[in-house]
């Protein structure tokens, strides 16, 4: 009778330790509920109405995460908020809903840290509004979330998210390969050229332009993406054009290839193509020159000219 009675009692000192510890949880999903139903009211409200309102609380002002990172360096993620009179009670940082970064004024240290794929925070230079990301790598791609709770009695909390690439830049600029032993061509010809952007990631966009032109989609030749054990990718692009004297008009042909990856990579390589020019034949001075001697054959026909005639009995 004794265990039954010290097992129930056991069991009611867990459920008011539950209670309790839900009990915070509960009212933050309280007070997320009635905000939501005071922004539903709000916007049913005239504008003019609105006028003579003034809202406290906790607010999102700004959330900065770079669209693009390069590999290899350190990023700042920013996060700005206006507490309004309210107390903070936590900041907190997620990637792809992982949280990496917490920050809690009352706590000391205030600041803890949690080990996920891709994602090393710098300690000593984060604070409350911005996290710095040492060293982004491939896995550091992703949705960043920033989540700013206030202190009783609102519990009031609010949140915003943003995604982040981070690119490997090509360790070279682009090459520009020819059919091997061809450096000079002529109207008529057919020029095959190969443009190269070897191993970043994402690959590198790819553009032809002829004489500072771009070339038209016909004249181009598409090649598949080839990714590398390092998930690097390389791309290529052919240009096939027959030559026309519109080519040459202003001296030398010159053909370029453009290497983009969004707008952190912009880089170029440019030949110059020189035509062959057809040789003249100086008419005139070919005739004087044949005034003054005489050609092989002319001397052969002379010396017979010059031969005894044979005597006929």
């Amino acid at each position: 009778m004794e265990e039954r009675l010290a097992a129930q009692k056991e069991r009611e000192e867990e459920k008011r330790f539950f209670e309790d510890m839900n009990v915070m949880s509960i009212l933050r999903i309280k007070q997320q509920h009635l905000q939501k139903q005071l922004r539903k009211l709000l916007l049913q409200l005239p504008v003019s109405s609105l006028i003579f309102l003034k809202i406290n609380g906790l607010r999102m002002l700004e959330l900065i995460v770079p669209q693009h990172a390069v590999l290899g360096q350190n990023v700042s993620l920013e996060c700005n908020f206006n507490l309004d009179g309210e107390n903070l009670y936590s900041v907190k940082w997620y990637k792809d809903g992982n949280e990496f970064y917490r920050y809690v004024p009352q706590e000391k240290p205030p600041v803890l840290v949690f080990l996920q794929p891709g994602v090393s925070a710098v300690v000593h230079e984060s604070t409350q509004r911005m996290v710095v990301l040492r060293s982004v790598n491939l896995m550091s791609t992703g949705r960043y979330r920033c989540e700013v709770s206030a202190e009783a009695p609102s519990f009031q909390t609010v949140s915003d998210h943003s995604d982040m690439t981070i690119i490997a830049l090509p360790e070279d600029e682009p090459v520009i390969t020819a059919r091997p032993g061809k450096h000079r061509y002529q109207v008529g010809d057919v020029v095959r050229f190969n443009c190269t952007s070897t191993r970043s990631k994402p690959h590198a966009t790819l553009s032809w332009f002829i004489n500072g032109d771009p070339v038209e989609q016909q004249f181009l030749k598409s090649y598949p993406v080839d990714v590398d054990r390092n998930d690097l990718e390389t791309s290529t692009l052919g240009l096939e054009f027959r030559l026309r004297l519109k080519h040459f008009k202003k001296g030398d042909l010159k053909i370029k290839c453009l290497a983009r990856i969004y707008t952190v990579y912009w880089k170029s390589n440019e030949l110059s193509i020189e035509g062959e020019r057809p040789l003249k034949i100086p008419v005139m001075e070919s005739r004087e020159t044949r005034a003054q001697g005489h050609t092989h054959a002319e001397h052969i026909l002379g010396k017979k000219r010059n031969l005894p005639s044979p005597v006929l009995d």
